[in-house]
């Protein structure tokens, strides 16, 4: 992991309540015992559901990733057993299920002085030592060769400093010799070694080879043969297995796996990554899978996979999925991380026999300290290696590291809370196979999220959904709050209503200027106004940053692309272009412009690529068009190889009118007023009205064309609702 690439639909996935945000281990493993369940005598009790997968084989691989683990260690983070009690981490997995573990191995993780790259500096020792532990606690190993000296992925595959400026050939011998002294080194210290894989996430290259395409080339080939041809040599009863992700794009495991087989690649297991947030569904996942096992005859599995627990952030640095990044096939929590590993555990075992496991990436990686103390943690993070990277990354991989160096970002999906205890979803290994119940309680409530354009009805929907820990969905009907007849001119503005089962919800909803751009979001499959160069795509994407989809760009080599549309019928006047977008990988010397042209000039600004997940808006203000009513937009990009991003939301609007400020002071101090009466003294009943009020009061505060006359109105029902509470208070 560690990569690019998130973003929900149009209705946002909700907060999930409290109770399902972190069920430590203990308890439902007090109440299976107790409840004398097991694989015999159906689902056991615990605190979470888990729907029991049929066909599971009992040799199934209940991998993790805990790579980080030595330097987290380092940094002061205590591992615990279920009762809370200190416990060596290994000893836990191996007692929730897990029988495997997965094992980076980097090359060189270490500057000249001596100073660590970050990740867990998970060279040949350190992963040998972690192997060791591993197999201490009775679990087999996957040994994840990179072949770089930091972080392989789609996005970059650098080449180890020892092998930079090697011929081809040579390179071949050197990944071959490499491989075969780090596995007598496992070997040597008694590591059970189960499945090597080489290369991690090899889409577009491996050991600073890039191929140019997609389709698999004899250099690749022959690194990828040498590293097999290592594990045969030293340990012939281990696995062999290659690694690639990106199921979600037709046509690309065939194409690799076709190329594997016409260069007679040796390999036992096809490999994939799948998270959610990017990588389509399961039932396509599975198909892929089936298609690789079925036309080639080889075994397959999730390398990596993962679910957020919580939108929180545990130490201060930035986790890769926060609310942007969330799509809705799971609620964000405990027991969605459980329904998350559950599912893609069943699309594994739907390929049959060939599917032999999956794999939760870094689910152990915790904050080694709390947000608040983040200077704290920063100093950790480069003593020990145990954030994403450290400062000494940047000489070595300037483009992805740069300046962002730092904590984990991976905290949120743990499987442990952030004291070092064990979750309940870290027990799904275990309850797939008996399956698991819970009482039934809700974990999603739908957030309704409108955009609607200024002078358009809003209309708000008449039932929401609501999820269940069990699976199940219920629609119960919605009483919003008249608020929703105040909202004046574009703003942001928060309805609340009431379902018939008595939950409180909030409708979101942004009024915007009317917008000229056609398909401005990318939604509508109708692409024929937008004329699109280079890779850029269409896509659906948890990437976009509104909406579910967007169009995005990523190349291996430098390279250029472009989004432009011709816009006819627009009244003369002044406007203003904004595009959204976010990137990675794309230094200062890049060229991203966005770009109006008109009969009376052309206006442009720059598009911005910091970090992945972090969007930014251009603006190209005053535009003039003219009679005519042409204009021409473009979103023009140069990027170097590896830079990957994505364009949203373009629109072109009329400048906001400046209307005359209006005098609230009345109406903020009838609200102040509000929030001091004593809501235990009053039923829910008799609060409504006072609520209702106080909606609407902030509906018109948020209104960016409220009059006056609705300030005074607006003010009378607020302070009217109080004295109603009050004389009710003195009857």
């Amino acid at each position: 992991m560690q990569r690019q690439p998130g973003r929900a639909g149009a209705t946002a996935l909700a907060a999930t309540l409290a109770a399902l945000i972190a069920i430590p281990a203990g308890a439902a493993a007090a109440a299976a015992s107790e409840s004398g369940d097991g694989p015999g005598g159906g689902p056991v009790e615990a605190g979470i559901s888990v729907a029991k997968v049929d066909g599971l084989s009992p040799d199934f691989v209940n991998g993790v990733d805990v790579s980080t683990v030595l330097s987290l260690e380092e940094s002061g983070v205590v591992f615990r057993d279920a009762s809370g009690t200190p416990a060596d981490l290994f000893d836990v997995l191996a007692a929730d299920g897990v029988n495997t573990v997965r094992v980076r191995v980097w090359n060189d993780p270490f500057d000249a002085t001596g100073r660590g790259y970050g990740g867990g500096n998970v060279d040949v020792a350190r992963a040998v030592e972690i192997g060791q532990r591993a197999t201490a606690a009775g679990l087999e190993v996957l040994v994840d060769f990179h072949y770089s000296d930091f972080w392989a992925d789609p996005g970059r595959q650098l080449v180890p400093k020892a092998w930079a400026g090697l011929s081809d050939a040579a390179t071949v011998t050197a990944l071959h010799d490499f491989t075969v002294s780090s596995l007598q080194a496992f070997d040597a210290a008694g590591v059970d070694v189960s499945m090597v894989q080489i290369g991690n996430e090899t889409n577009n290259a491996i050991a600073g080879h890039t191929r140019a395409g997609t389709a698999i080339d004899a250099q690749f080939a022959a690194l990828v043969s040498a590293g097999s041809a290592a594990v045969r040599e030293t340990l012939p009863d281990a696995l062999v297995a290659v690694h690639f992700t990106n199921p979600e794009t037709p046509g690309r495991y065939a194409t690799y796996a076709a190329g594997l087989a016409q260069f007679g690649v040796d390999y036992d297991v096809f490999a994939s990554s799948y998270y959610p947030y990017w990588h389509g569904t399961t039932e396509n996942l599975t198909a892929v899978l089936d298609d690789i096992a079925t036309t080639y005859g080889k075994q397959v599995m999730v390398a990596e996979t993962s679910w957020a627990r919580t939108l929180d952030d545990g130490d201060g640095y930035g986790n890769v999925i926060g609310a942007s990044g969330i799509t809705g096939q799971y609620p964000v929590s405990v027991q969605g991380q459980a329904t998350q590993l559950r599912d893609v555990i069943a699309a594994v075992t739907a390929v049959g026999d060939a599917g032999i496991g999956v794999f939760y990436w870094e689910p152990a990686w915790l904050p080694v300290g709390p947000a608040a103390e983040v200077e704290a943690n920063r100093v950790l993070w480069e003593r020990d290696g145990s954030g994403w990277a450290t400062s000494a990354a940047s000489d070595y991989d300037p483009v992805h590291v740069g300046e962002f160096f730092g904590g984990s970002a991976w905290d949120n999906q743990s499987l442990f809370a952030w004291n070092g205890t064990p979750l309940e979803s870290l027990r799904t290994f275990e309850y797939v196979v008996t399956g698991a119940v819970a009482p039934r309680a809700i974990t999603t409530i739908e957030q309704v999220a409108l955009t609607v354009t200024d002078g358009s009805a809003v209309t708000l929907p008449d039932t929401i959904a609501v999820e269940f820990n069990d699976g199940t969905t219920e629609h119960p009907s919605v009483d919003w709050s008249g608020a929703v007849d105040w909202i004046r001119g574009p703003g942001s503005y928060e309805i609340p209503g009431t379902t018939d089962s008595g939950l409180q919800v909030t409708a979101t909803v942004d009024v915007v200027s009317p917008n000229f751009v056609q398909n401005p979001g990318f939604e509508s499959s109708d692409m024929g106004a937008w004329q699109l160069t280079g890779p850029a795509s269409r896509q659906e994407s948890a990437d976009a940053s509104a909406g579910d989809f967007a169009v995005t760009f990523w190349n291996g080599w430098a390279y250029e692309t472009s989004a432009t549309q011709t816009l006819t019928g627009v009244p003369a006047g002044t406007y203003v272009l904004e595009a959204t977008t976010q990137g990675t990988n794309s230094p200062s010397t890049d060229t991203r412009v966005l770009s109006a042209t008109t009969s009376a000039g052309s206006w442009s600004a720059p598009l911005e690529f910091t970090a992945w997940n972090e969007f930014h808006t251009a603006s190209v203000p005053e535009i003039v068009v003219g009679a005519d009513g042409v204009v021409e937009i473009s979103a023009e990009f140069s990027l170097s190889a590896g830079a990957w991003g994505v364009l949203d939301e373009v629109r072109l609007v009329a400048p906001e009118s400046s209307a005359a400020p209006v005098d609230t002071a009345a109406l903020e101090a009838a609200l102040a007023r509000a929030t001091t009466v004593d809501r235990s003294k009053y039923t829910d009943a008799s609060l409504a009205n006072l609520d209702d009020a106080v909606a609407t009061g902030e509906v018109v505060l948020a209104g960016s064309r409220a009059t006056a006359r609705d300030v005074k109105d607006v003010t009378k029902l607020v302070e009217k609702a109080v004295q109603q509470l009050k004389r009710l208070k003195q009857q």
